[in-house]
């Protein structure tokens, strides 16, 4: 009996989308096992096919973001490619697209026309602003979002520029955001047979990312403390989330509330006396003044910076406090948590012999396991995809040589 592959079978996405917001929420469902049909461009195919950091192999951009898709080419400004379009679309659950606001409709390819072809039809819809407000008709970028949405003064230090990242977490976020939006919308599509639009943005997805540090910003109507730590909570309640280098210059953190959590942490590390004749023995003394605050953490870099961090990480978490080590991205890819849950794991590559390090699933599924796949060579589903939609060979070879597909 065959495994069942994902819980996402049976599922059937078509998606003219590129870049990583508008691509990751399909590739995922692909890992669920769902359909997914990507419409490339004949010829050039997604631009993000050609950013390659290894030379010979596929693009790390691309592949991460397409791996277990299928490719269909198809000229869309051509009436030809458009019918075809429509025809994926009639037998489709859900239609993908991130063109700049107003490109899908100019095109013949926007939520009314497709509704009219599949009334049942979840139409997924991503921009940089939203749909609405002074700057809807604009292009967006995963910079601007994270330069909009709050996250540069989050992760800032104080007498320092606020910079934007290079992960990019907008358009992570957005993707993830629409990848449960489209599901949702399924979800009452199937129970009801109506169909409809999802709109999500970078910047939408940015504020959501931000949770209640940006509620608690509103609410006192004044910006956060930024940089090594994040102090929450009251004096009587106080919590501390903070970093601290080792004595070889590793960092680390650790996060925790309450006072009795204070001394039992400090204890454990053989700290508590020190601070305690400083006059730190309650963390609460934190949310006194800006001087308290500085004097504390000042304390606590020179105490850290006695000996290794793996020691203090395993004092702290014997005592039952979070802690954990400040990886490093390579370090992330080979943690030992990260590899025994299959976060990161190998593919085969056939075409180059080589196995590579890839995302694995950050789900795992009892009785449907997600799989994950290789991204596709341009146009490689032309054939079969068309051979379903009854064209013959003849047909497809005439539509090759005129650059329908």
């Amino acid at each position: 009996m065959k495994e069942p592959h994902g819980p996402l079978q049976g599922v059937k996405v078509v998606a003219c989308s590129t870049a990583q917001a508008g691509t990751v929420p399909y590739m995922l469902m692909a890992d669920l096992g769902a359909e997914v049909i990507k419409i490339e461009v004949p010829e050039g195919g997604d631009n993000s096919r050609g950013s390659t950091v290894l030379p010979g192999f596929p693009s790390t951009y691309f592949e991460t973001n397409n791996r277990g898709v299928k490719s269909v080419t198809l000229n869309l400004k051509a009436p030809e490619g458009r019918d075809i379009l429509r025809q994926l679309v009639r037998e489709a659950d859900i239609f993908g697209q991130n063109f700049r606001p107003g490109a899908a409709e100019k095109n013949g390819f926007g939520y009314e026309d497709l509704r009219k072809v599949n009334p049942k039809l979840v139409y997924v819809s991503i921009s940089g602003y939203g749909p609405k407000g002074p700057h809807a008709d604009l292009p967006g970028t995963d910079s601007m979002a994270q330069a909009l949405g709050g996250i540069a003064e989050a992760f800032s230090s104080p007498g320092q520029p606020m910079r934007t990242g290079i992960v990019s977490v907008a358009d992570e976020t957005c993707a993830i955001l629409a990848f449960g939006g489209a599901l949702a919308a399924l979800t009452h599509a199937r129970a009801t047979g109506v169909g409809q639009k999802v709109d999500c943005s970078l910047l939408g997805g940015q504020l959501r990312l931000m949770g209640w540090t940006l509620t608690t910003a509103m609410w006192r109507d004044r910006n956060p403390v930024t940089g090594q730590a994040r102090v929450t909570g009251t004096a009587e309640r106080p919590g501390l989330s903070a970093s601290f280098n080792d004595r070889d210059g590793k960092p680390l953190v650790f996060q925790l509330d309450g006072v009795r959590k204070w001394q039992t942490a400090m204890t454990a590390l053989g700290f508590y006396e020190t601070l305690e004749t400083a006059g730190f023995g309650s963390l609460g003394v934190m949310h006194e003044s800006e001087e308290k605050r500085a004097g504390l953490l000042g304390l606590l870099d020179k105490l850290f910076a006695t000996g290794p961090r793996e020691v203090w990480v395993e004092k702290l978490r014997a005592a039952d406090v979070v802690a954990a080590p400040i990886n490093t991205l390579l370090e992330a890819a080979n943690d030992p948590d990260v590899l025994a849950n299959g976060y990161v794991t190998e593919m085969e590559y056939p075409k180059h012999s080589k196995r590579l390090k890839v995302h694995g699933t950050p789900w795992h599924f009892s009785e449907t396991p997600a799989q994950i796949g290789i991204a596709p060579e341009l146009g490689a589903d032309n054939d079969s995809v068309l051979a379903r939609l009854g064209y013959g060979a003849d047909r497809i070879r005439d539509l090759k040589a005129r650059k329908i597909i």
